[in-house]
């Protein structure tokens, strides 16, 4: 163990790129991985947060992901989440390497995204508004790049900013970008407030799990709600655990991806726009389990376990119908995920 090699951060990201990474994963899915064998995850709530265990294993390789998750920590200036990935052999299960766990998560989960809407999305699809401000926001802007014609971008944020900050990285990248901030986008605004704008999106109850779909009146500026009208792609990269805009503007045809959260008790995402829409999962199995997004609908009978199109294996193989009005993707972020693009990253390596 002493001489393990580590691949950092830089390391990763010049050995898999992100349309590799793309690629790769579903090389995976059409060699006949099925996201549904994948163990669930462990997750143990301790002091400080919670500890998540990711394992996988495929006849080449094992891996295991160990993350926290610390909601304090971005007030002490360090990151909410940080974790580590060490990269087994398949066969003897002799430790191989190990890995930045942060930045193989910041480079998959843009990853699956982009798969998905590389099966997804109408073609044309140019117009991207993107919630958050952080890693995962302009790791969708890179990955959704390498899938469609994206050249318009609209960054939503707590903090204007971060999110301005955000926009001028995607203007660097020759796109046409702006920031925009909405307080819809707060996952700490309180419950029960009340505003008299006329635009409002559903909350969850606490738990996710009981009560009526109360509507919680929160402004929606006009300018964001044009954008989402007119949006193709929209990428929720957030802590929200409330949806962060009606999905009654998002328009039929349009895709949706939604990442943020592994809790059944949060979503980013309100009744109205998951019924509407074609549902993707990841795996059938994790979102049941994990995807707030699909189960508080399904908690209050919107929609039941047969709304969900199919799995992302299905959805690469053509064996999902896609329907008329827009289109959804919800990830929680998997196991097996992580291992392909490890083990990718280690061949490069070697």
């Amino acid at each position: 163990m002493s001489g393990l090699p580590y691949l950092d951060a830089a390391t990763l990201e010049r050995l898999v790129p992100m349309g590799r990474a793309v690629t790769v994963l579903e090389e995976a899915l059409r060699a006949g991985l099925d996201p549904e064998a994948t163990p669930q995850r462990p997750v143990v709530d301790v002091p400080a947060g919670q500890l998540l265990l990711m394992p996988a294993a495929t006849r080449r390789y094992a891996g295991v992901k160990a993350v926290s998750i610390a909601p304090a920590n971005p007030e002490r200036g360090l990151p909410r989440i940080q974790g580590t990935y060490l990269l087994f052999d398949g066969d003897t299960l002799t430790p191989l390497a190990a890995m930045d766990g942060i930045a193989l998560t910041s480079l998959r989960t843009p990853a699956v995204s982009a798969l998905a809407v590389r099966h997804l999305a109408e073609p044309g699809a140019r117009r991207l508004v993107v919630f958050g401000s952080g890693p995962q926001a302009y790791g969708h802007v890179l990955a959704l790049r390498e899938v469609r014609p994206v050249k318009d971008v609209t960054v939503v944020g707590r903090d204007a900013g971060r999110a301005e900050a955000l926009a001028a990285r995607c203007r660097a990248l020759g796109l046409t970008a702006r920031a925009l901030t909405n307080p819809a986008n707060d996952p700490t605004t309180p419950a029960g407030r009340t505003s008299p704008s006329p635009t409002t999106s559903a909350q969850a109850t606490e738990d996710g799990r009981s009560g009526p779909d109360e509507q919680v009146a929160r402004p929606l500026t006009e300018g964001l709600a044009e954008a989402l009208a007119q949006a193709d792609l929209v990428a929720c990269c957030t802590t929200a655990r409330r949806p962060l805009f009606p999905g009654k503007l998002t328009r039929d045809g349009a895709t949706v991806v939604a990442v943020g959260s592994h809790e059944p008790g949060a979503r980013e995402l309100d009744g109205d726009l998951v019924a509407r829409a074609t549902v993707v999962v990841e795996a059938r199995a994790a979102a049941l389990e994990e995807a707030g997004d699909v189960i508080i609908p399904m908690s209050r009978g919107t929609i039941s376990s047969r709304h969900l199109a199919g799995n992302l294996a299905d959805l690469i193989t053509g064996q999902v119908i896609i329907g008329p009005g827009p289109r959804v993707f919800k990830s929680t972020g998997m196991a097996w995920e992580d291992l392909v693009v490890a083990a990718a990253a280690y061949e490069a390596w070697t």
